[in-house]
């Protein structure tokens, strides 16, 4: 199987300068990025905490990210950059972390940069009575009510899909279980950390705030000029979500996705305590 999975990287890898997307990456954007002299190219923007993310202006960096993803096709290849082969073993990568940290309550979740709403129906409708969706391309939104309302999934368990980006979407209800996968690179450092404090607003008690993301092997920011993402380190999510109020309750790796592409990592974490 590992042999197998690896030839189909191979061929996948030789068409990735036409399919790119924030989903898995191949992990060599980490050498090249320095050695195409991109880092001299890149504006200094501010974060949080004191530090900088050398990326483009901020308006430019949101507008590039949504003209990429409105030419993307609306399928699970096309939000898994040509690399749909990989959502089975993503998918049950996820379902065993979600199954040991026992998410307390199965009512309501959100699937935060839904896409078409692959997480949604294969990961959270199984779970949850309802799974509300924050997706910015309306044609992902469209496709993502279709695929999770077909004949084989009962009635009433996609609720509300929000078409806005992430840093303007702040939840308006408590819910159980807040998803965020492949999509937290679109954001600038000083909105990522806006957002997960909004999102800590949104969860019931006892709930957990998920994201699942690459990181880079190093200790450096990595720009995709493409799609206009970043590849943050796993330590700056750490940070960043401190900075938020947040602790962090289990931390796992992704295994046995195909080699050459970016570590990824589930984070399941929870408002630090006011006590």
């Amino acid at each position: 199987m590992t042999t197998t999975l690896e030839a189909q990287l191979s061929d996948k890898l030789k068409v990735m300068d036409e399919i790119k997307d924030i989903g898995p990456k191949p992990a060599d954007q980490e050498e090249s990025s320095s050695a195409h002299g991109r880092t001299d190219e890149r504006a200094e923007f501010p974060s949080p905490s004191g530090s900088a993310t050398k990326i483009v202006p901020e308006p430019e960096f949101y507008d590039k990210a949504q003209k990429y993803w409105s030419e993307v096709p609306a399928t699970v290849n096309g939000m898994l950059g040509g690399l749909g082969y990989i959502s089975a073993i993503d998918i049950q990568g996820s379902s065993v972390f979600l199954r040991e940290i026992r998410v307390p309550g199965n009512r309501l979740a959100l699937d935060c940069g839904a896409g078409i709403g692959r997480v949604t129906r294969n990961l959270l409708i199984p779970r949850f009575s309802c799974v509300d969706l924050v997706e910015q391309d309306p044609a992902f939104a469209e496709k993502a009510r279709e695929y999770c309302t077909s004949e084989d999934v009962a009635p009433g368990k996609v609720g509300q899909i929000y078409n806005v980006g992430l840093q303007k979407f702040a939840p308006s209800q408590q819910y159980d279980l807040i998803w965020s996968q492949w999509v937290l690179g679109h954001l600038t450092d000083r909105d990522l950390v806006a957002f997960f404090r909004r999102i800590k607003l949104g969860l019931a008690p006892g709930a957990f705030f998920c994201l699942k993301e690459n990181v880079s092997s190093s200790r450096k920011t990595v720009e995709d000029k493409e799609d206009s993402s970043v590849t943050r380190p796993l330590d700056s999510y750490e940070r960043f979500l401190k900075e938020a109020g947040f602790r962090i309750v289990r931390k796992v790796k992704q295994q046995n996705f195909p080699k050459g592409l970016f570590p990824v990592y589930m984070i399941a974490c929870k408002p630090v305590s006011k006590e």
